[in-house]
């Protein structure tokens, strides 16, 4: 396990099964998942816990109460096997500035999109990120703008670590580096776990 990014907003716990998986989760903790809100056009929804401090444990997952999208849902959802840590957003204190210096660094971000949802007691949250296909053990960045982050006020667990490894660490580093981050790797397969303190215990998520 290692030292947890400053920068860090969310990790995105995904699972083909939202609904089994938030019954799990607050099984093995104790801890149960808040409603979050859907996605609407991309067929997912989500639950939120919050990890201490200002960041938050998404889980998400397919959304029954909507129609198969027409694209395939993010995070890989529709071939994943089991729940699993997918990647983490950070959120640099200027999105556009980071998005250039990544850029001007030879690392991709990808596109700049705008997205919301709508949470149960009505209230829109919206925000930009820079996700794409390739957001893994890399993280994507978020920006909230005037939206208030969504970890106030969350039923909690305390986030304790990260662990994470690739196949090219040192590649990785460097694209961490130049999103302003970094986050200590070890060699092998594309991988993130996280350490979390429950009150049934400490729990390890991969």
């Amino acid at each position: 396990m290692v030292p947890i990014s400053p920068l860090l907003d969310h990790l995105v716990y995904a699972t083909p099964d939202l609904a089994a998986t938030v019954a799990d989760f607050t099984r093995r903790t104790g801890v149960a998942p808040a409603p979050g809100g859907a996605h609407v056009g991309l067929g997912t929804r989500n639950y939120l816990v919050g990890l201490g401090g200002p960041c938050y444990l998404e889980i998400i997952g397919p959304d029954p109460e909507q129609p198969d999208p027409a694209r395939p849902r993010p995070f890989g959802i529709d071939q994943l096997p089991a729940p699993s840590i997918v990647t983490w957003a950070i959120c640099p204190p200027d999105l556009d500035a980071t998005v250039t210096a990544a850029r001007s660094a030879g690392e991709s971000t990808g596109p700049i999109r705008a997205m919301s949802r709508q949470r149960p007691d009505g209230t829109l949250l919206e925000w930009r990120l820079t996700l794409d296909e390739s957001a893994g053990v890399v993280p994507f960045l978020i920006d909230w703008g005037t939206t208030a982050q969504p970890a106030a006020g969350l039923p909690s667990v305390t986030l304790l670590a990260m662990s994470a490894s690739a196949p090219n660490p040192s590649k990785v580093h460097r694209q961490l580096i130049a999103l302003g981050t970094d986050l200590p790797l070890a060699e092998g397969p594309d991988s993130l776990t996280i350490r979390i303190d429950t009150p049934a215990g400490v729990l390890d998520l991969p």
